[in-house]
């Protein structure tokens, strides 16, 4: 079962939007195809984690779900008995709903911001999950932003939950503006079948709306907002990109 939702009630997907959706869509399938980010090999570490450390059935919210494409072949052969999925594009919600469905699980999809989405949680009060993983989302926040959200996932995690991140990262003691020229570097010597135009667009993306933070910004924030355990699962050899999972206390810790 498949539901989307709005949190906006007013706000109606135009044309533009859809066209832009599509351009930028079939772009990203490119770099995913070519596994320029290294999606295979970090869902399938995923997956086999999942297998590893959810016998029983969990539920799981994603944050900036996407077209939950990757997270749907993940989940498969898990235990997974409930998903919620939170995405800005109504578009991608389209092809995750279709992406989920042969997940023999409970799904439903909101479109809407996603720091505005955990505080509807939390102060809903209706719903704890087992794990909530975000996958290249939280980059695009500010510091303020990233530390609001973390602040907010303990209430939205079960005693013993998890906070999965996967995610671009500075390496420690390094400044965006080195961070980008390192990335932007490795861009332009190995994403090869990228035409010259979807270059500069991913370079504009690149430059407008990442910034990481490092590896010991996000265990110090972990630390400050309660949560007992931090573990890399994964980390490229670019020192780029990393899994990290966060431990919410047990229920004779909290």
């Amino acid at each position: 079962m498949s539901v989307i939702d709005n949190l906006n009630k007013s706000r109606e997907p135009s044309s533009y939007s859809n066209e832009l959706f599509n351009e930028q869509w079939q772009l990203y399938q490119k770099i995913l195809l070519n596994s320029y980010m290294k999606h295979q090999e970090i869902y399938g570490i995923l997956h086999q984690w999942l297998v590893n450390n959810f016998q029983k059935p969990f539920s799981m919210l994603e944050l900036g779900c996407g077209d939950a494409s990757f997270t749907a072949q993940a989940l498969s052969n898990t235990t997974i008995a409930s998903y919620q999925g939170i995405d800005l594009s109504e578009a991608a919600l389209l092809i995750a709903q279709s992406n989920m469905e042969p997940l023999p699980c409970r799904a439903t999809f909101t479109q809407g911001e996603l720091s505005e989405y955990v505080v509807e949680l939390v102060q809903k009060q209706q719903e704890n999950f087992d794990l909530i993983l975000s996958s290249f989302a939280l980059h695009h926040l500010s510091f303020e932003q990233k530390d609001f959200v973390m602040g907010k996932l303990l209430h939205l995690l079960k005693n013993g939950g998890i906070f999965l991140l996967i995610d671009v990262f500075r390496s420690e003691n390094e400044k965006r503006e080195d961070y980008l020229k390192r990335y932007l570097e490795d861009v332009h010597k190995n994403w090869s079948q990228l035409t010259h135009q979807e270059y500069s667009l991913v370079e504009e993306h690149i430059r407008k709306s990442d910034f990481p933070e490092t590896q010991s910004i996000f265990y110090s924030l972990a630390t400050k907002h309660g949560f007992t355990r931090k573990e890399c699962l994964y980390h490229d050899t670019l020192d780029t990109t990393q899994m990290l999972c966060f431990y919410a206390p047990t229920c004779e810790m909290r």
